[in-house]
């Protein structure tokens, strides 16, 4: 029973659990701003876009872990960055707690789940989904490996357009290659990046002891912190851009956001340490979160 129960928590941890509910909110904002362009609105549909990101997701973080399983085993600190994103403190790969091989046979379910789930969205839109599904998880894969030998962060700027093709992928579950699909895009993108500088400040030692170049193995805490005040900056550019397609509601909301990232990146400029990172890290996650739901009631009311 003991066992049953470690092993139940280790895959909770491989799934950053705890995490899950926000990756469907964040697929469907997507879907719904496609609803509101092209009408056809359905609840079974949600539902069924909700699922399509959840399992999706889930699939993008285990082969995460799976490929990062080796240089995880040198770790230093488990005790902050680590318990913040898994719910029992975790690496589950490298621990021992899941053998490589069942993480690979789970990794391969969540995907198949996923595919299954594709099939039944209309034509053409199944098609572009299936299209993005290798793009994403390649842009995954470069990001894992070319960030082991790089001199420049190739792997920042091209792999983290996977997160920020996300809700991309989720609009073109319903909607077409449009405006709206571009600006959300290059709404988000950005944010991903400051997100990816404030995660990599935060992790600097155990980056240093696996000897990967991260934005701050590469340019230090000084130039992580332009980086990602960079671009927050740019990010809030582009949001500007991306709301010419929202109402007073998402404007109200988006605000708030706006005001959660500046308070972010203060705390990381006034303390310049990986605690003030860890600090600031759920904050950037609130923004993320209140930006999905100002999407949602800005399109209900």
């Amino acid at each position: 029973m003991a066992n049953t129960k470690s092993v139940f928590k280790a895959y909770l941890d491989l799934t950053r659990a705890h995490f899950a509910p926000v990756w469907p909110l964040f697929f469907v904002s997507g879907v719904v701003l496609a609803f509101q362009n092209y009408g056809g609105f359905s609840w079974s549909f949600l539902i069924l876009t909700a699922l399509i990101g959840l399992f999706g997701f889930e699939t993008g973080m285990v082969w995460n872990d799976i490929l990062d399983h080796k240089i995880d085993e040198k770790d230093v600190e488990r005790d902050k960055l680590t318990r913040y994103w898994r719910p029992f403190g975790e690496r589950p790969i490298p621990s021992g707690l899941i053998k490589f091989r069942s993480a690979l046979i789970f990794n391969g379910v969540l995907c198949v789940i996923t595919i299954i789930l594709i099939a039944f969205l209309p034509s053409p839109n199944r098609w572009y989904v299936y299209l993005f599904m290798p793009v994403t998880y390649g842009l995954e894969s470069f990001y894992n490996i070319k960030k082991r030998h790089e001199r420049f962060p190739w792997a920042q700027i091209f792999g983290r357009m996977d997160f920020a093709l996300f809700p991309v992928v989720g609009y073109l579950v319903h909607g077409q290659f449009d405006q709206t699909c571009l600006l959300y895009f290059l709404f988000f993108y950005p944010f991903a990046l400051a997100h990816l500088g404030v995660n990599d400040l935060a992790d600097i030692k155990n980056d240093e002891a696996r000897q990967v170049n991260t934005v701050t193995t590469l340019y230090g805490i000084k130039g992580t912190l332009w980086w990602n005040a960079g671009f927050t900056l740019l990010h809030f550019v582009t949001a500007v851009l991306f709301l010419g397609n929202l109402g007073s509601i998402a404007h109200i909301g988006f605000a708030l956001g706006f005001g959660l990232l500046i308070v972010a990146n203060v705390i990381m400029l006034m303390k310049k340490t990986p605690v003030s990172a860890l600090k600031a890290l759920p904050l950037f996650h609130a923004t993320l979160f209140v930006y999905i739901i100002s999407i949602y009631l800005d399109i209900a009311f």
